[in-house]
């Protein structure tokens, strides 16, 4: 065999291996509608990290595409807001957090489109469980319905917008308080 032939033939190799690890670590997916607004929005194309939670744990305030468990066929994008242990409530606008210790957080969102200000308490989360939300929430459909998202649902974690030109960039990571509030207020 000569050597451009072997060469063309190990480029092939390369270049299949290359798209074989993609396709499992990385996926393109379409946002539809409004739910995650003001930070997505209608037919906007973000990739997802495929791998992000085979190596760690779904963090509060992660953007996660799922596959939903209410039947529809096309996944959903939502912010996760509680995690397995926790009960979530929302008072006044306001979102706590009650933590399995008995802790309570009140957490601070400057990503929301909207505050929500009907009165909300859920059940506690199950193990390998978790709360999610839009970032509209007054236009969302999430856990404020009565489900959770099963981690073995989980498809991956938003990293970067592509679609369109406007919206490229990776996601902001926003972190929330992990000190308990005071006191709840009314």
């Amino acid at each position: 065999m000569n050597k451009s032939v072997s060469e063309t033939i190990i480029l092939i190799i390369i270049a299949i291996a290359v798209f074989i690890g993609l396709r499992f670590s990385i996926q393109t997916y379409i946002v539809y509608g409004p739910s995650m607004e003001p930070n997505f929005h209608d037919n906007e194309w973000i990739i997802v990290n495929k791998l992000a939670y085979k190596f760690g744990e779904p963090q509060r305030g992660n953007i996660i595409v799922f596959h939903p468990p209410t039947g529809d066929t096309k996944p959903y994008i939502k912010r996760i807001i509680g995690l397995p242990g926790e009960i979530v409530e929302i008072k006044s606008g306001k979102v706590y957090i009650h933590k399995a210790d008995g802790g309570t957080i009140l957490l601070e969102e400057p990503y929301i489109k909207e505050a929500f200000f009907t009165n909300y308490t859920s059940k506690t989360i199950a193990a390998n469980e978790y709360f999610v939300m839009g970032d509209n929430r007054n236009n969302s459909s999430d856990s404020r319905s009565g489900w959770f998202v099963s981690s073995d649902k989980i498809i991956g974690k938003d990293w970067v917008a592509i679609w369109p030109p406007r919206a490229w960039g990776t996601s902001s990571t926003y972190t929330q308080p992990t000190q308990a509030v005071s006191a709840v207020s009314k």
